[in-house]
C-alpha cells in the first residue's frame, strides 16, 4: 500500500484493499497503524477519507529500502520494467533513467555541487539562472519547509537522482512543459516526442538512445518486473 502511494496520488482504503489484495476491513487496520507511525497522513473530503504518504521524508525511506531489497552483485542488471525504468515519480520529484541523467548533466555542468552520498547539494549561480531559464524560481524554492536539493538513490538506476525541493520544482517544470506525461494508475512517467527533443537539444541527453541500448541490453520482452 505504501509503495501504490510513491506517485503522489492520495486514494482510499477500498482502493488500497484492492492492491494489497486484503478486505477492506484488513486494509482499514494496517492504515490505522500505518497513521499512528506517522507514515500516511489522511485527507478527509466530505464523506471520503483518502489516504497519502506523510511527506517526502517517507518516499526517500521506501526508495532506499527498495535499493537494499534489491541486493548487492558484482554487476547490477536492472530487471525493472521499462516504463518505469525510463521515468517515473519518486514521491514528487523525478526518478529514473530520466532523473539520474539529469542529475549527473547538472553535475558535469557546474549547476550543482556536493556530496553525492546523502548529503545536501549547493546550487551554483550559474545554476541557479540555468533553472529559471526552466521556470524554476530557486530563492522561492529556497524558502520551502523542506531540503532545498540531496542525492536521491534511485532504486532502479542505483545511482542518484535530485531529491528535495528542487527535484519536485524540476519534476512540475518537465510536467508543464510537457515533456512527459504523468499516469493516473502508476509512478511511471511517459517522456513525450518533445520531452526527448528538448532534453538533447538543452542537456545533450539523448533518452531515446539510451533507452534502446538498454532494451538490447536485456534483450527485448525480458521484462521480469519485481521479484
Amino acid at each position: 500500500m505504501l509503495y501504490c502511494l510513491m506517485d503522489g496520488h492520495a486514494r482510499t482504503s477500498t482502493e488500497l484493499s484492492v492492491v494489497a489484495k486484503v478486505s477492506p476491513s484488513t486494509a482499514s487496520v494496517h492504515l490505522s497503524r500505518l497513521k499512528m507511525a506517522q507514515l500516511v497522513r489522511v485527507l478527509v473530503q466530505g464523506k471520503h477519507r483518502f489516504y497519502g504518504l506523510e511527506g517526502p521524508n517517507v518516499a526517500n525511506a521506501l526508495e532506499g529500502l527498495s535499493v537494499l531489497a534489491g541486493g548487492a552483485c558484482d554487476k547490477f542488471a536492472p530487471s525493472t520494467p521499462n516504463r518505469l525504468r525510463a521515468a517515473r515519480t519518486c514521491y514528487d520529484h523525478l526518478a529514473g533513467a530520466m532523473g539520474v541523467s539529469l542529475h549527473d548533466r547538472f553535475h558535469a555542468l557546474g549547476w550543482l555541487s556536493g556530496d553525492s552520498d546523502g548529503g545536501d547539494y549547493h546550487i551554483s549561480a550559474m545554476g541557479a539562472k540555468a533553472f529559471a531559464a526552466l521556470g524554476i524560481d530557486i530563492e522561492a524554492t529556497r524558502k520551502l519547509r523542506r531540503r532545498l536539493a540531496f542525492a536521491c538513490l534511485d532504486w532502479s538506476e542505483r545511482r542518484p537522482h535530485v531529491g528535495g525541493a528542487l527535484g519536485a520544482a524540476l519534476l512540475k517544470s518537465a510536467l508543464k512543459r510537457r515533456w512527459v506525461a504523468q499516469e493516473l494508475d502508476s509512478r511511471a512517467l511517459s517522456i513525450t516526442t518533445l520531452g526527448r527533443r528538448e532534453i538533447l537539444a538543452r542537456f545533450g541527453i539523448d533518452l531515446l538512445r539510451m533507452d534502446l541500448e538498454a532494451q538490447s541490453a536485456r534483450g527485448v520482452g525480458s521484462n521480469k518486473g519485481l521479484s
